[in-house]
C-alpha cells in the first residue's frame, strides 16, 4: 500500500455540459469525441501531476490560442485545490501556456452549475516559429492536487455557482 492522501475523484461531465463547450461540430461529432474521454491520471509511480488528455486533435500556430472543453470535473476534499499547468514538455518545447498561466480548481467548483466542468485555454507562445502538434489522447496538461489553510480571522460562507469571476460578483 502507498503513503499518499487520497482526496479527490475525476469524473466525466454529462454529455450536454460537454456539447455546450462546442460551436462548430455535429452533436454526432461531439458524441464519438465524449465517449473517448479519459479520465486524468498519473504517468508514472513517482509523478505529481495527473495529466489531462486531449479531447480531440489540435493544431496551434505561434500567436494562436484554443479553448479545449476537457469533459473532466473533479470532486476533492475541503482544503484542497487543484492547480492546472501545461505538460512540462509543451511548456519547455514550445511555450505552450495556459493563458491564466495557473488554472485553479476550487473544491467547491464541482458543485456549480455548468457540473464543474474544466476548460482550458492554451497559446503557443513560440518565439522560434514552432508549431504545436497534440494528437487526440495525449497529454496536454497536468493537475496537481495541494493542501491549503486559511487565515484565522477568516470568516466567508459564501457558496459558489460558476467559473471565472464567480466568486467576486
Amino acid at each position: 500500500m502507498d503513503n499518499f492522501k487520497r482526496v479527490a475523484r475525476f469524473e466525466i461531465v454529462s454529455f450536454d455540459q460537454f456539447k455546450s463547450g462546442f460551436d462548430n461540430l455535429s452533436d454526432d461529432e461531439i458524441k464519438n469525441l465524449y465517449d473517448s474521454l479519459i479520465l486524468p491520471k498519473r504517468a508514472t509511480k513517482g509523478s505529481a501531476g495527473y495529466d489531462f488528455y486531449a479531447p480531440f486533435d489540435i493544431t496551434l500556430k505561434p500567436g494562436e490560442t484554443i479553448k479545449i472543453p476537457t469533459g473532466i470535473r473533479v470532486y476533492m476534499e475541503e482544503n484542497y485545490v487543484l492547480k492546472l499547468y501545461p505538460r512540462s514538455g509543451l511548456g519547455f518545447k514550445y511555450r505552450l501556456q495556459l493563458n491564466n498561466t495557473v488554472g485553479i480548481i476550487d473544491s467547491d467548483y464541482y458543485y456549480s452549475d455548468n457540473e464543474g466542468h474544466i476548460f482550458a485555454k492554451v497559446t503557443n507562445d513560440s518565439n522560434e516559429n514552432k508549431t504545436v502538434e497534440i494528437k487526440k489522447g495525449t497529454g496536454f496538461m497536468q493537475g496537481i492536487f495541494v493542501e491549503y489553510a486559511i487565515t484565522f480571522d477568516d470568516d466567508t460562507q459564501s457558496i459558489r455557482n460558476g467559473g471565472f469571476g464567480s466568486t467576486t460578483k
